[in-house]
C-alpha cells in the first residue's frame, strides 16, 4: 500500500464547497489586496492566538524578515538562532545584513538549547530567534529570562507551530514577535504562500503594517523603505474557512502520533528507532512526526522504493551550509545538530492518515531498518 508523505485531498473534500464560496466571495468583491477578508482573518486569528495584534503577510519567511526590519536590525548586528531549522530562519538574518550567530540544539527535542543561547549573548546581540521545531515549543522561559536581562527582543519562529502551547500559552504569543507560515503543508495551510506576524507591542505592530506596504502612510508618502509583504484576500478567505477546524485537525495528528508511538514500541525495530520526545506542559501539534534512525539515508532509500513517503528535515545544519562558510564555523562544532541532520526522518502524519496506512508505514520502516543494519 503506497502511503504519501502528505495528502491534502482528504482535508479539502469536506470543505470544498465552503472554500469555493469564500473564493467566489472575493472574486465578486473584486477586492484582492487587503480589505474585509484580510481584516476579518486578522481579528479571528488574533483571538485564537490570544494576541493584541496579528498582521497578515505574504509568507512565513517574509514574517521573519519584516520582524527584523521593524526592529531596525542590520549590518554590524548579531542575531542568535539555532543551526538546525528551515533555511528561512537564518536566511532572513543575512538578508537584512546582520550576522547569524548559530548555537546547538537540545538532542531530545531538536529545539534550541537555552544554555547555548545564554552563552552566545554578546555586546552585538540584537535579537534571539528560537524555533518551535516540528510543532513543539522551544523551552521559552530561560530564553525569555536571558533576553530580558540583556534587553534583547525575542522573535519566535513559529512557522511549524500554529496551535502549539507552552505552559498554557500559545506559541508565537510569548516573545516580542511571533512569525507563522501558512504554507499548504502546515497544520493551517493556505492555497499558496501566506504568513502572519503577531505582537503585543502597539508600536511594532504599526511599524510592521507600515513596512508591509512599502513604508507608505498615507499612500505615496513613504516614511520607511519597506516592501510588498501584503497578504492577499483569497488566501485570507481560505484561511478563514479552515481556522475553525484547526484544533480538530491537530487532535487528529496527535492521535496518529500516539498510534505511531504504540506501533513502533511493539515493532521489531523498537530498539533501533528513537521516537519524538514530548515535553511536559507543552502541546505538540505534530506538524511533523520525526523519528531518528541509524543508517538514515539507506532507510529512506528503501522507503522510497516501497512508495512510503518520508522526508529529511534537515540534512545540512546552517553552520555547514556553503553560503555561510564565510562565518568560519567548522564541522563538529555543534554535535547535537549534526547528529540530528544525519539521523532524522519525517513520516506521514496528516490527520486523515488511516490506521492501516500507519501500520504499513511502521512495517516498512521496520523492514528498512533491519535491512540497512544488516548491510
Amino acid at each position: 500500500m503506497p502511503v504519501p508523505l502528505l495528502d491534502l485531498q482528504g482535508q479539502y473534500a469536506p470543505l470544498r464547497e465552503e472554500i469555493l464560496a469564500a473564493i467566489a466571495r472575493v472574486c465578486d468583491s473584486q477586492r484582492f489586496i487587503g480589505g474585509a477578508e484580510v481584516e476579518a482573518f486578522e481579528r479571528e486569528i488574533a483571538a485564537y492566538l490570544g494576541v493584541p495584534h496579528a498582521i497578515g503577510l505574504t509568507s512565513g519567511t517574509d514574517a521573519l524578515l519584516i520582524a527584523l526590519m521593524a526592529l531596525g536590525i542590520g549590518p554590524g548586528d548579531e542575531v542568535i538562532t539555532p543551526t538546525f531549522s528551515f533555511f528561512a530562519t537564518a536566511g532572513a538574518v543575512s538578508r537584512v545584513g546582520a550576522t547569524p550567530i548559530f548555537v546547538d540544539i537540545d538532542p531530545l527535542t531538536g529545539n534550541v538549547d537555552p544554555d547555548a543561547v545564554k552563552a552566545a549573548i554578546g555586546p552585538k546581540t540584537r535579537a534571539i530567534i528560537p524555533v518551535h521545531l516540528y510543532g513543539q515549543s522551544a523551552d521559552m522561559e530561560p530564553i525569555l529570562d536571558a533576553a530580558s536581562r540583556a534587553g534583547i527582543p525575542v522573535i519566535e519562529d513559529a512557522a511549524q507551530a500554529i496551535g502549539a502551547t507552552y505552559r498554557g500559552r500559545q506559541a508565537g504569543s510569548l516573545g516580542t514577535m511571533g512569525c507563522f507560515s501558512f504554507f499548504p503543508s502546515k497544520n493551517l495551510g493556505a492555497f499558496g504562500d501566506a504568513g502572519l506576524l503577531t505582537t503585543g507591542d502597539d508600536r511594532l505592530a504599526h511599524e510592521v503594517r507600515l513596512l508591509r506596504n512599502h513604508g507608505a502612510e498615507p499612500k505615496y508618502f513613504h516614511q520607511r523603505i519597506g516592501g510588498n509583504f501584503r497578504l492577499d484576500a483569497v488566501q485570507a478567505a481560505v484561511l478563514r474557512v479552515k481556522l475553525p477546524h484547526l484544533d480538530g485537525w491537530t487532535e487528529m495528528r496527535r492521535r496518529n502520533a500516539d498510534r505511531y508511538d504504540r506501533l513502533f514500541a511493539a515493532s521489531a525495530a523498537a530498539a533501533r528507532i528513537t521516537l519524538p520526545a514530548r515535553v511536559k506542559d507543552c502541546r505538540h501539534i505534530f506538524n511533523q512526526y520525526v523519528i531518528r534512525v541509524p543508517h538514515r539515508d539507506a532507510v529512506k532509500a528503501r522507503l522510497d522504493a516501497a512508495h512510503i513517503g518520508s522526508e529529511i528535515y534537515y540534512p545540512v545544519p546552517f553552520h555547514l551550509q556553503e553560503c555561510f562558510a564565510r562565518l568560519g564555523y567548522r564541522r563538529g562544532q555543534f554535535p547535537a545538530a549534526e547528529a540530528a541532520a544525519a539521523e532524522t526522518l519525517a513520516l506521514p502524519i496528516y490527520g486523515e492518515l488511516t490506521e492501516p496506512q500507519q501500520r504499513e508505514v511502521v512495517d516498512a520502516v521496520s523492514r528498512a531498518v533491519a535491512t540497512a543494519v544488516k548491510s
